[in-house]
């Protein structure tokens, strides 16, 4: 299932993270995840929120430009070979993956990680294909609760 993500382009200085999180703890939405990648001015701080409406609104009316963009969290056996063993998954099939990170917490036996990929469509039918099916939203939403 596809999972909004919310990506803002933060300035690299000390204390800048701080605003955008206090903005979203203002509105009651909680961070279930993040990714933070840095530039030499500016960072793009990716998030997935229990709340992605809410947290849209909040952040924009701080004045952040929000994107959003919809990534897979899939479950990867927790084992040496199990991520080579997904990636191959893709690579025969032909899909980019723009970017990965692992989710903070584990599901069972398995390690979650998310994925934007050049092309969600075929990454959701290569991945049903080889039986797997990307994590609901209500499923990852409700591990951290």
């Amino acid at each position: 299932m596809r999972i909004p993500q919310i990506s803002l382009f933060v300035e690299n200085k000390p204390g800048h993270l701080v605003r955008p999180c206090k903005v979203l703890a203002d509105a009651d939405v909680n961070i279930v995840t993040l990714s933070l990648a840095d530039a030499t001015r500016f960072g793009i701080l990716r998030l997935i929120v229990d709340d992605p409406g809410r947290a849209r609104q909040a952040l924009e009316a701080d004045g952040w430009a929000v994107a959003v963009t919809e990534v897979l969290a899939i479950e990867v056996s927790d084992r040496p070979g199990g991520l080579a063993e997904l990636l191959k998954i893709f690579e025969d099939a032909d899909i980019g993956i723009e970017y990965m990170y692992a989710f903070t917490c584990r599901m069972g036996n398995s390690a979650v990680l998310v994925f934007r990929f050049s092309d969600i469509d075929a990454a959701i039918s290569a991945l049903t294909r080889n039986g797997i099916n990307p994590v609901t939203p209500i499923n990852l939403y409700s591990r951290v609760e």
